[in-house]
């Protein structure tokens, strides 16, 4: 049982969090059709939202950061694969010519979606100044509150560019983490526009995304993409063991797995499936109790709302286990 004081501070806790977030509150109800508890998160999407405006865990921000992500996973992981990295640098204008005449992508390392892919001299070097600054004049992340591309030093990568996907795989595997255990992996054919939902041993699971809904764009299932998701899964597992909640994607190319990049902010914590059963599934598994915000000493107001959460969490995981218990018996 949670103590009177405790519900007190959640209570008062979720006045002031959504008082001070209506934007973010209002998107999410809008996009999800419920009104989040902010104090107090039981869903997936309410974690993530909790994620984005509580939980300012620095390394979230060196992860989101394409180039010190790189970094970070060859620490890591040094076994593991990276696309490499040939040039970095504040403007276009000075990216190497010989780098431009080459199959390469230019990037932005604090941004979604903002790549060029270049091949035989184009785009050209003038086309990518002028985009490039398209990119520095935004600021990836504000509008729905993903925290962690504010500080990144903002900065343009040359990337090497990978042949991905083909002969019935896909371009992407991206594989949801909560406490080192896979919850769901999502693999993409971004080529052919089809996707495919599996579990953590590489088995198909019902249901479809909402990047790809159709039943006509699921990609064919495989052994050969079993195995892959199965070698993605276990090398995902080793890179998040320490955080609640993370996404690992991987490229696949040349029958092989490249690490793109860890996700903190998965589809700026909107993304949805036809299948009910993976999102549940994925706030059970997700412990906000081995989030940064709780496992570091908090003091003040903070503090108070730190110690009302966990006791809150630790009750639901107790009201879990005595009717798991009760279930058994």
């Amino acid at each position: 049982m949670v103590g009177e004081a405790a519900r007190l501070v959640l209570t008062l806790s979720r006045v002031c969090l959504t008082l001070r977030h209506p934007l973010l509150i209002w998107r999410f109800a809008r996009r999800l059709r419920y009104f989040p508890n902010l104090a107090l998160p039981r869903t997936y999407h309410e974690k993530m939202l909790w994620r984005k405006v509580v939980d300012r865990n620095p390394l979230f921000v060196r992860l989101t950061d394409k180039i010190l992500c790189k970094e970070w996973v060859r620490v890591k992981a040094p076994h593991l694969a990276v696309p490499i990295t040939e040039w970095t640098g504040l403007d276009a204008r000075d990216i190497p010519g010989r780098l431009l005449e080459g199959d390469v992508v230019v990037k932005l390392n604090a941004g979604c979606n903002m790549n060029a892919f270049l091949s035989a001299g184009q785009p050209s070097r003038d086309e990518i100044h002028r985009l490039s600054q398209q990119w520095f004049s935004k600021r990836h992340g504000r509008r729905h509150g993903e925290w962690a591309y504010g500080p990144i030093v903002r900065r343009l990568l040359v990337e090497q560019r990978l042949v991905l996907g083909g002969d019935r795989l896909p371009t992407d595997i991206k594989v949801h983490v909560c406490g080192g255990q896979v919850c769901h992996v999502w693999v993409e054919d971004r080529i052919g526009r089809r996707s495919l939902l599996l579990d953590s041993r590489g088995a198909a699971l019902a249901g479809r995304d909402s990047d790809y809904p159709g039943e006509d764009q699921a990609l064919p299932f495989s052994e050969r993409l079993s195995k892959l998701v199965r070698e993605a899964v276990a090398n995902a597992a080793l890179l998040a063991s320490d955080m609640d909640y993370i996404r690992v994607d991987f490229l696949v190319a040349e029958n092989k797995l490249f690490v793109g990049e860890l996700t903190v902010y998965s589809a700026s914590g909107y993304g949805t499936w036809s299948n009910p059963a993976i999102a549940q599934n994925a706030a059970r598994m997700w412990d906000l109790k081995k989030s940064h915000f709780l496992r570091e000493r908090r003091k003040g107001l903070s503090g108070f709302y730190a110690k009302a959460l966990l006791a809150a969490l630790e009750a639901r995981s107790a009201d879990t286990s005595d009717s798991c218990a009760a279930g058994n018996a």
